[in-house]
């Protein structure tokens, strides 16, 4: 199985998670990792070398980020650089990612099949409400 590590500023990791458990139950071979404002850069390193550390029996990581070229995410591009695990690292993270990904890592074992996956579900939930008002029509003969 392919592990999951999600990480972002504040307390977005534990967040999200919060919201994944409630939707499908507790997620295995999962950490979350916040980057809060008590923490250095070098803190975040340590949690994320922990975490892969502890997600080291799977056959990859997944690692999701809240923003490109925030510290979250270019530490963990770095953490991943210096480790012989199998590692892909995602920014732009939300809900329906984690959620699509949490549950078909049970059936699709690839790596970068997942990770495809996860960027195109969450392009997929990016949406804008729009109202349609609707007319009906009028039958001409009354019936």
């Amino acid at each position: 199985m392919i592990g999951i590590i999600t990480t972002g500023h504040g307390n977005f990791a534990t967040g999200l998670t919060s919201s994944l458990n409630l939707i499908a139950g507790n997620v295995e071979n999962y950490v979350a990792v916040d980057f809060v404002a008590e923490d250095s850069v070098e803190d975040l390193r340590v949690k994320l070398n922990a975490a892969m550390d502890s997600l080291k029996e799977c056959e990859g990581i997944l690692v999701f980020s809240d923003l490109a070229g925030g510290s979250p995410f270019k530490t963990a591009v770095e953490v991943m650089m210096t480790r012989d695990d199998k590692v892909e690292v995602l920014a732009g993270t939300n809900l329906a990612m984690l959620i699509e990904i949490s549950m078909a890592r049970t059936f699709i074992e690839g790596l970068e099949d997942l990770c495809n996956m996860a960027i195109s579900t969450g392009k997929d939930q990016i949406l804008k409400y729009a109202f349609v008002q609707r007319v009906e029509e009028i039958d001409e003969d009354g019936i």
